[in-house]
């Protein structure tokens, strides 16, 4: 899952981005509203963590611009006044949540995983396709009531993929949602991976769920035609 972060403290967003990438998610951070703007319009976030003050448009303006463009990409604000009048202010916005400043980081991912849930297709804590599922609050993928041992990416990765069961993904798509922008890798790292879930999930089993679309993308799928 991909989150952009704005905030113009360095050190916050620094301590934030580092954080949320060790519980694997893709993250981006910009420091001031307009570039907030600008990337909230250009790529496909998940959640967007946004402080108020902020230099050139503050929060409320960035979000006020977000929701008039009709984005729904759930919001939470960062404040550092514990005050009724901004949080009224920026829930009247268009957030969907707000954190008051200084906050311990353990409450900010699971405001995040909270608001993850609320959307449509994260209201569910296990995803399954055929025998394989995946319990997103233990973090833990079984298959036949095997645990499967993943690294991060493979996890970032096969979450994405659950998530958009039946749905074929482009290589574009997963990069963006499991990676971030900052990504400057080789440019076969999605099939590399792939490969790796295959090794995982689908090499002792007679239904192989991880299936190439050849000039598409890839999908994952318990139904047993090619």
């Amino acid at each position: 899952m991909r989150i952009l972060i704005v905030e113009d403290d360095r050190k916050v967003g620094a301590f934030l981005q580092k954080g949320l990438r060790e519980e694997q998610y893709a993250v981006d951070v910009c420091r001031d509203g307009e570039e907030a703007v600008d990337w909230a319009s250009i790529n496909s976030y998940d959640v967007i963590v946004l402080d108020i003050m902020l230099p050139k448009k503050d929060g409320f303006a960035v979000c006020r611009e977000l929701r008039q463009k009709g984005m729904l990409t759930p919001i939470l604000m960062l404040t550092a006044k514990d005050s009724v009048e901004d949080k009224v202010s920026g829930l009247t916005e268009g957030a969907d949540d707000y954190l008051t400043k200084p906050f311990s980081f353990e409450e900010l991912l699971a405001r995040i995983r909270a608001l993850l849930r609320r959307t449509q297709d994260y209201k569910t804590k296990v995803l399954r396709v055929g025998d394989l599922e995946m319990d997103t609050a233990k973090r833990q993928a079984i298959r036949a009531g095997k645990q499967i041992p993943l690294s991060g990416k493979e996890y970032a990765l096969l979450e994405y993929l659950m998530r958009n069961k039946g749905r074929v993904v482009t290589e574009s798509m997963i990069v963006e949602h499991v990676w971030d922008m900052n990504y400057e890798g080789t440019s076969n790292i999605v099939n590399v991976y792939i490969n790796y879930l295959r090794k995982k999930i689908d090499s002792e089993f007679e239904v192989k769920l991880v299936r190439t679309i050849r000039g598409h993308g890839y999908t994952i799928d318990e139904s047993r035609e090619i």
